[in-house]
């Protein structure tokens, strides 16, 4: 192999373990830090978990499950609208209990529970808030209590799902009752614009130096 093959072999493999150690990241900053695309549930959250009290719509951020519904489908954040509730799998075989529904700990089928227990470290029986490893500080204003999804439990209508972030429980109750809200958008709000990892950008460059080097030796 040339000295030249050799380097250039070297600098490419350097520049695509760069990109993709960016892409495997399960958790990307969106919307200058306003958002965190999660790449293992494909969705991006709020950074603000209690975004509904600090922007004044809420006095506690606590809604029943129609208004949470509603604030979260109204936000525009940084121009980007769409947002809504996450969503609860039915039948998800990672929960603790199958019968007649998927409910209970461990239930890391649905984004909260996956970024309860995957992404944040979450522990069943612990709080988040006392137990999570270092992305917990990616987000602000999360509440050891219960949040609302937009999804509906199915047995009966006057009932939707939600999660505790005070133990990693799975569970649902009455619409009627007021428990927080936490926005998230489908898929990657950045998806649109994919900016090429400064990291890649200084492999590049390194690139283009060496293949100036490897000309001036063949010369």
């Amino acid at each position: 192999m040339t000295v030249k093959h050799g380097i250039l072999g070297a600098a490419c493999a350097g520049l695509l373990l760069a990109a993709s150690g960016a892409a495997n990241a399960a958790l990307v900053s969106r919307l200058g830090g306003l958002a965190y695309y999660d790449t293992v549930a494909n969705v991006t959250w709020l950074a603000d978990a209690n975004y509904a009290k600090t922007s004044g719509y809420s006095a506690t951020g606590a809604m029943d499950w129609s208004t949470a519904n509603a604030w979260a489908a109204s936000l525009n954040i940084d121009g980007v609208t769409g947002w809504q509730l996450p969503n609860t799998v039915q039948p998800d075989p990672s929960c603790s209990i199958q019968s007649p529904v998927s409910y209970g700990y461990n239930c890391a089928g649905s984004p909260m529970g996956e970024l309860f227990y995957n992404e944040l470290g979450g522990v069943a029986g612990s709080s988040i808030t006392t137990t999570h490893n270092s992305n917990y500080n990616l987000f602000s204003n999360v509440q050891s209590d219960w949040y609302w999804s937009a999804t509906e439990y199915a047995p009966g209508s006057n009932y939707a799902w939600l999660f505790i972030f005070n133990g990693g429980l799975q569970y649902f109750d009455q619409k009627a009752v007021s428990s927080y809200a936490w926005a998230v958008h489908a898929g990657d709000v950045g998806a649109s614009v994919v900016p090429v990892p400064a990291a890649a950008w200084l492999f590049g460059s390194g690139l283009l130096g060496l293949i100036g080097v490897a000309r001036r030796k063949t010369t």
